[in-house]
């Protein structure tokens, strides 16, 4: 891993395609928070990351398997989606046994996938086919929402597995309960396109998105309107993520295919970005689980960037 300061990013590791996604694993389970996998237009790999004070590793791909654009960890399983509309279900023993199911049923383009939180049991994805579905390990859909302009985002709730988070296009984000199946509560963010919604793990009364320009912030006790809300990314805004360990840092990224896609971290104590990168055609964006480091994906590179709490 070498030093990147030309884009401001910490280390880059490269990358023999295109990477369209990355993320790191989630979920609590022995050492897989130092799983990252990352994607691109026919492949995925699997690897893992060696962290100490700061990035000083990256570890061999220990896997590698075909097709996927959109992936989500559960430990030794992960989530693909493609352009086939299709989702596989990889279980890999992240050495040389993979397998996949096929689950089918969206009619167009998955923008989201999400593994329950707690056991690992249920699936969501969400869909420009303006659906959000509720998969089973074996492939089966056992819920099925159908939402009113295409489905950009979905969040679990960290601890209350019942309740799903479903952020719209058309700005709207809406929470369901999953025993009843049917909306419980919604926040408007009055502009559009709604590209991106993650729901803070830190504090779940906070919601966050970018739409338009700008990111927003929610405070689902106090109202269904943003509390907060700045302009961020002047060719529209992309992703928005908040940290895994801090409930006021995120961090949210302008749209690839540009040039130069801005990259930012931001903190609510803040008037301004705390860290503003650039990385070429930049996509994809995760936070490490128990760092204060993000990754990106871009052209035939990983970038990896480190901030201060």
């Amino acid at each position: 891993m070498k030093q990147d300061a030309t884009r401001n990013a910490a280390y880059t590791v490269d990358c023999e395609d295109y990477v369209h996604v990355v993320e790191f694993n989630p979920f609590e389970s022995g050492d897989s928070g130092n799983l990252i996998a990352y994607g691109g237009n026919n492949y995925v790999v699997v690897g893992t990351c060696t962290f100490q004070v700061s990035v000083q590793n990256f570890r061999g791909f220990i896997s590698r398997l075909k097709m996927g654009l959109f992936l989500f960890f559960l430990a030794s399983r992960f989530c693909t989606s493609a352009a086939d509309l299709k989702i596989r279900l990889f279980t890999s023993d992240l050495q040389d046994k993979n397998e996949y199911k096929v689950l089918e049923g969206h009619s167009d383009f998955i923008n989201g996938l999400v593994f329950d939180p707690k056991e690992g049991q249920e699936i969501a994805s969400v869909s420009d086919d303006h659906t959000c579905r509720i998969w089973n390990l074996e492939g089966i859909q056992i819920a099925h929402f159908v939402l009113h302009s295409p489905g950009m985002s979905v969040c679990w709730h960290p601890e209350e597995t019942f309740k799903l988070m479903v952020a719209e296009k058309n700005g709207t984000i809406r929470f369901y309960d999953l025993l009843a199946q049917q909306a419980i509560l919604s926040l408007e963010s009055e502009q559009m396109p709604l590209m991106s919604a993650h729901w803070c793990l830190k504090n779940t009364f906070r919601v966050g998105a970018v739409a338009g320009n700008d990111w927003l912030i929610w405070d689902i006790t106090r109202s269904s309107y943003p509390q907060d809300k700045r302009p961020v990314h002047m060719d529209r805004a992309c992703l928005f993520r908040w940290s895994t360990i801090n409930e006021n840092l995120f961090a949210t990224t302008g749209y690839p295919g540009k040039m130069a896609s801005q990259f930012q971290i931001h903190h609510l104590g803040h008037p301004q970005p705390i860290l503003i990168g650039s990385v070429a055609v930049g996509s994809g964006l995760s936070w490490h689980r128990t760092l204060p480091l993000c990754a990106i994906g871009g052209d035939h590179k990983l970038l990896f960037w480190v901030t201060e709490m």
